[in-house]
């Protein structure tokens, strides 16, 4: 919504570059910089003028980069690979990671100060076991994206889906839909299509939901014995509603004297 939306939005994958090019990648470099450098290249900074630069796994980054990133970022200059003057930049710089970028501060393997530098304001985004609800509608995003003829999940398949804990996040789910649609002969994948792992795990979710659902009712119960049965109070000391405490008792078929 800003004024750069409209500009440049130029990504680099951190973890895809080797270390010896990468500052050439980001600042570029002049003619002759290096052995291959037939030609002058601007760098991703110059790339991404009045836009924005998106550095895709950052926590990648090598240490000694991590310095003439910092600078960059504070002075708004870089120095292409073989040149001795610096060239003015302005790029919004968005970065993304799935390391603990403090855990790496604390063990000396991220500059401290880059880390603040960079956490102006930060989104974190729950792992796809912590969103289930998204499943689906990434599953009909991934569909569209992969299928030729129509297909679709049946209800058993999605439903064992959404219990995966999908330890590979999005990036797992895509390659799945991807995998599947390509091998599964028909329009309509079942859940003996499904990799075993997922299959298997309904075994898993299954008996971890039943003791769940066990200790969630001994709790139920202790709590109203403990108040002689009053779900106002008993529902108080549980720190939940009563219209809450009266749908868990029914669902799960708690009665006084039962």
């Amino acid at each position: 919504m800003g004024p750069r939306k409209n500009k440049a939005f130029v990504e680099v994958n951190c973890a895809a570059i080797p270390e010896n090019l990468f500052e050439s990648e980001l600042f570029g470099h002049e003619k002759g910089a290096f052995t291959g450098a037939a030609a002058k290249r601007r760098g991703r900074f110059e790339l991404a003028a009045g836009g924005t630069l998106f550095l895709d796994e950052v926590g990648e980054l090598p240490l000694q980069l991590q310095a003439k990133l910092l600078r960059t970022l504070q002075e708004k200059k870089v120095t292409p690979v073989g040149s001795e003057k610096d060239i003015q930049v302005d790029a919004r710089v968005l970065t993304a990671t799935n390391k603990d970028l403090k855990q790496m501060v604390a063990e000396g393997s991220f500059r401290e100060d880059l880390f603040f530098r960079l956490n102006v304001l930060e989104l974190i985004i729950p792992p796809l076991r912590e969103r289930r609800g998204d499943i689906v509608e990434l599953v009909d995003f991934f569909l569209k994206k992969y299928v030729v003829s129509p297909i679709t999940f049946d209800n058993e398949a999605m439903a064992q889906l959404v219990k995966y804990n999908f330890p590979g996040n999005v990036r797992e789910l895509e390659h799945l839909v991807q995998r599947l649609v390509t091998l599964v002969r028909g329009d309509r994948i079942a859940i003996s299509d499904l990799p075993p792992e997922i299959r298997e795990s309904q075994t898993r979710s299954g008996l971890l939901s039943k003791r769940l659902a066990d200790v969630e009712r001994e709790m139920l119960i202790a709590a109203l014995d403990e108040h002689n049965w009053v779900q106002t109070r008993a529902a108080d000391a549980l720190g939940i509603s009563e219209r809450v405490l009266r749908y868990k008792m029914a669902r799960t078929g708690i009665k006084k004297g039962g």
